[in-house]
C-alpha cells in the first residue's frame, strides 16, 4: 500500500481532457421523412429507435477528411502549436486502407512545424477504438515515457448500412480530445472496469464494402451483458478505492450524469433502467428505503442473464428509471438524437452534449459515469470528474455554447437524395482512380474534403476556404 501511495504521488496531477472538439457532416436526413420514404409504420425510427435526424457524408468526405477537420479545428480553437503534441492516436472502424493508418494521414498537419516525434497509430475494435486510444493516452501521460507534451486522441467514423431496418441507425462524425495534466475533466483513478468476450454480433468481413454484418438480437444481448459486467466491476472497485467519499456502496446517486455508447437512443434509455436494476439486485433492501425501486420488487430473485428480452422486466425498469434518465442521461443525447451513431465518437458526442448544457457556476465537482462498448466485443466503464480551479474549464465550456446552432445550420436532404448518395458511396468507396462528384459548396468552412483518388489509390485532400 505504501508503494502504491508513492507511485500516486509521482503521477501528474489531474490527468484528463483539457479540450474537446467535434465535427459532424453538413447535411442530414429527417428520420420521420425517412419512415415515409421507406414505407414503415410512423414512429418506427423516431419513437422505436428514438432518433430524429441522421447525419451522413457524401463522396466528398471519408474518415481521413473527418479526422483532418476535427484535429485542425481543435488546434486552431485552442491556439496551441502542433509542436505541443507528443502522442496522437486514432480510434476508428472505418477502414479505407488495410495498412496505412489515419494517424499517418494526419501527420501532414504537422509537416510545417516539422514535428515528427509523435507516438501512436490507429486502434481498431468496432465502436471501442476511441476509448482504447483514450486509455492509451492516459497511460502514456502517467508513464516514464511522457515528455511533458499533450496527447491528442481522435475518434471518428462513418456509420452506414445497407438499405433496410439497420440503415436508420447510421450517422457520422469525429471527436478530438486534448489530454494532459491539470485538466478540467479528470479521470477517476482506480475504478476503471473492462469486460471483453468473443461474439459475432456485428462485424465487417467484406473488405470491399462499408456495410457491416449484424445480428441485431445478439448485438443487444452482448451490449446489455457487457453493461451488467462493467457496472458490477466498477461498483466493486469504487467501493474498495473511493467509498470514503460518497458512501459505502456505489449507486447511480453518486454521479451527476450517465453517458453511454449510443447505437440508438432507445437502447440508451433501456440501459439506464438496466443500471437501476443492477443497483436493486445488488441490494434488494433498497426498495424498502427508496420508492424508486418499488416497481422492481417482484424481480428481486431474477438473474440478470435471464432478463435481456423480458418485456415485463424492461417496462418495470423504464418506469423505475424515468426520473434518473430524464435528469442524468436524456439531456446529453443531443448529438446521438440529431446526428446518429458516430461509432467510436458516439460516447464522446455524449460528453460534448453534456458540456454544452453546463455553466461555469454549477459544473465544478460533477461526476460523469461513462460506458463504452464495441462489438465483437470490448467494453469499459470509467468516470470523469470536473476539477475545481482548472484554467481550461471556462474555455472548454465556451467551445460548445453554439452546439445547437451548429446543428441547426445543417442542410436537410430529402430521403430520395439520401438514398442516391448512399448508392453512390457503395459504388465508389474503393474505386480508383476517382474524383468525387458531389459539390463542396454546402460544406462547413474549414472542412477538409477528398479531392481525388489516383490510379494507385493514393488520396489527396484540400480544405474549404
Amino acid at each position: 500500500m505504501a508503494h502504491t501511495s508513492k507511485l500516486i504521488s509521482c503521477w501528474p496531477k489531474d490527468v484528463g481532457i483539457i479540450a474537446l472538439e467535434i465535427y459532424f457532416p453538413c447535411q442530414y436526413v429527417d428520420q420521420s421523412e425517412l419512415e415515409m420514404h421507406d414505407g414503415v409504420s410512423q414512429g418506427k425510427y423516431t419513437v422505436g429507435l428514438g432518433q430524429s435526424k441522421m447525419g451522413f457524408c457524401s463522396d466528398q468526405e471519408d474518415i481521413n477528411s473527418l479526422c483532418l477537420t476535427v484535429v485542425q479545428h481543435l488546434i486552431e480553437r485552442n491556439n496551441i502549436s502542433y509542436n505541443d503534441i507528443g502522442r496522437l492516436e486514432v480510434g476508428t472502424e472505418t477502414i479505407i486502407d488495410k495498412s496505412k493508418s489515419v494517424k499517418t494521414v494526419l501527420m501532414q498537419l504537422f509537416a510545417e512545424c516539422q514535428n515528427s516525434d509523435i507516438e501512436g497509430v490507429d486502434t481498431i475494435n468496432a465502436c471501442y477504438g476511441g476509448t482504447a486510444a483514450l486509455f492509451n493516452a492516459v497511460n502514456w501521460i502517467e508513464s516514464s515515457h511522457w515528455d511533458g507534451r499533450y496527447a491528442l486522441v481522435v475518434a471518428g467514423d462513418i456509420a452506414v448500412y445497407a438499405s433496410g431496418n439497420a440503415r436508420p441507425t447510421g450517422g457520422a462524425g469525429a471527436v478530438a480530445m486534448l489530454l494532459g495534466p491539470n485538466a478540467p475533466l479528470v479521470f477517476e483513478r482506480g475504478t476503471r472496469s473492462t469486460y471483453m468476450q468473443h461474439a459475432y454480433d456485428f462485424y465487417k468481413p467484406n473488405m470491399m464494402s462499408e456495410y457491416p454484418t449484424v445480428d441485431g438480437k445478439l448485438s443487444i444481448e452482448c451490449y446489455l451483458n457487457a453493461l451488467d459486467h462493467c457496472y458490477a466491476l466498477y461498483k466493486k472497485k469504487f467501493n474498495v478505492n473511493c467509498a470514503g467519499g460518497v458512501g459505502e456502496n456505489f449507486t447511480l446517486d453518486a454521479v451527476d450524469a450517465v453517458l453511454f455508447h449510443s447505437p440508438y437512443c432507445k437502447l440508451v434509455q433501456k440501459s439506464v433502467g438496466r443500471l437501476l436494476l443492477n443497483d436493486f439486485l445488488a441490494n434488494p433492501m433498497l426498495s424498502s428505503r427508496n420508492g424508486l425501486f418499488a416497481s422492481l420488487e417482484n424481480f428481486k430473485n431474477l438473474k440478470l442473464s435471464e432478463t435481456y428480452f423480458d418485456r415485463e422486466v424492461e417496462q418495470a425498469c423504464l418506469i423505475a428509471s424515468r426520473d434518473v434518465y430524464q435528469q442524468k442521461t436524456f439531456p446529453y443525447l443531443l448529438l446521438a438524437n440529431q446526428v446518429g451513431n458516430m461509432y467510436t465518437a458516439s460516447l464522446f458526442g455524449g460528453l460534448a452534449s453534456f458540456i454544452s448544457k453546463q455553466n461555469l457556476k454549477d459544473i465544478v465537482g460533477k461526476r460523469i459515469l461513462m460506458f463504452s462498448y464495441g462489438s465483437g466485443f470490448a467494453s469499459s466503464m470509467f468516470c470523469l470528474s470536473v476539477a475545481n480551479g482548472s484554467p481550461s474549464l471556462g474555455h472548454l465550456l465556451d467551445s460548445f455554447t453554439n452546439l445547437t446552432q451548429r446543428l441547426g445550420s445543417r442542410q436537410k436532404v430529402d430521403p430520395a437524395t439520401f438514398a442516391e448518395i448512399m448508392n453512390l458511396r457503395e459504388k465508389t468507396s474503393h474505386m480508383a482512380p476517382y474524383s468525387p462528384v458531389c459539390q463542396i459548396e454546402n460544406l462547413f468552412p474549414g472542412t477538409w474534403y477528398l479531392l481525388c483518388v489516383d490510379e494507385k489509390h493514393r488520396r489527396k485532400y484540400e480544405r474549404k476556404n
